[in-house]
C-alpha cells in the first residue's frame, strides 16, 4: 500500500463517515429503518478502512523489548472489534425490520432515493480507490468488497424508496433493512472463525502438518 493510497483512504473514511451521519439523519426524518441500516453497514465499512490504515502505520513499526514480535496482529485485534460491533448493529437492525414489517409506517420516499443517490457515488468512488491495491493487498481487497457491498446496499435502498413512490408499498422499507440486517449478520459470523484462527495461531488452512512432520523427519 502506497502513502497516496493511504491518504485517500482517509479522506474515504472521513467521507464514508460523514455519509453516514447524513443516513442516519435522513433516515430518522424520511422515517426509513433501511436507510438507518444501511448508514450503520456503512460506518461498519468505514471503520474498516480506518483499521486498513491503522494497521499500515502500526506494521511499519519496528518490533520492540516489550513487543518482540513486532505489531503485525493489531489488524486483527482491530478487526475483531469491527466484527462485533457489525453483529450488534445487524442485530439491532433486524429486530427494527421486523417490527417495520409488522407494523409498517409512513415514509419519506424522495428524501431515502436522493439520499441513497449520493451514498451510491460515494460508495463507488471509495471502492474505485481501494480497488488500486485490491489485487496484492489482502487488507485492501476487503475494504474494496466491503464497498461495492456498501454501494449494493445503496441500490436496495434506491429501489425501497422507489417502491415507496410509485406504489405506496410501505413494508419494503422493513424488507430491505431485513436484507441489509441478514447479510450484516452472516458477514460476522463468516469472519469469526477466520480471525479466531489468526489469533489462536492456527495452522494455516491447506498446510498438511503431518506432511511437514514428514518431511522435517526424513532430513538427515
Amino acid at each position: 500500500v502506497t502513502q497516496k493510497s493511504v491518504k485517500l483512504l482517509i479522506l474515504s473514511f472521513v467521507i464514508n463517515m460523514l455519509l453516514s451521519v447524513a443516513e442516519i439523519i435522513g433516515g430518522i426524518i424520511s422515517g426509513s429503518v433501511s436507510l438507518i441500516g444501511d448508514a450503520l453497514h456503512n460506518t461498519s465499512d468505514a471503520f474498516s478502512i480506518l483499521i486498513a490504515v491503522i494497521a499500515f502505520k502500526i506494521g511499519n513499526k519496528r518490533a520492540s523489548a516489550k513487543y518482540t514480535y513486532g505489531f503485525k496482529r493489531a489488524e486483527i485485534i482491530g478487526g475483531f472489534v469491527n466484527l462485533i460491533l457489525l453483529f450488534i448493529s445487524g442485530c439491532y437492525l433486524l429486530a427494527e425490520g421486523i417490527e417495520r414489517l409488522i407494523n409498517p409506517q409512513q415514509i419519506d420516499g424522495l428524501l431515502i432515493i436522493w439520499i441513497s443517490v449520493l451514498a451510491l457515488i460515494i460508495d463507488a468512488l471509495t471502492a474505485k480507490i481501494s480497488h488500486h491495491d485490491a489485487h496484492h493487498n489482502s487488507n485492501m481487497k476487503m475494504v474494496f468488497i466491503h464497498n461495492l457491498a456498501d454501494a449494493l446496499g445503496s441500490v436496495g435502498v434506491i429501489v425501497s424508496g422507489l417502491c415507496v413512490v410509485w406504489f405506496g408499498i410501505y413494508r419494503i422499507d422493513g424488507i430491505v433493512a431485513l436484507m441489509i440486517a441478514f447479510y450484516m449478520i452472516a458477514q460476522a459470523f463468516t469472519s469469526f472463525v477466520p480471525l479466531v484462527n489468526i489469533l489462536m495461531n492456527a495452522a494455516p488452512d491447506g498446510v498438511d502438518i503431518e506432511k511437514i512432520k514428514k518431511s522435517l523427519c526424513a532430513i538427515k
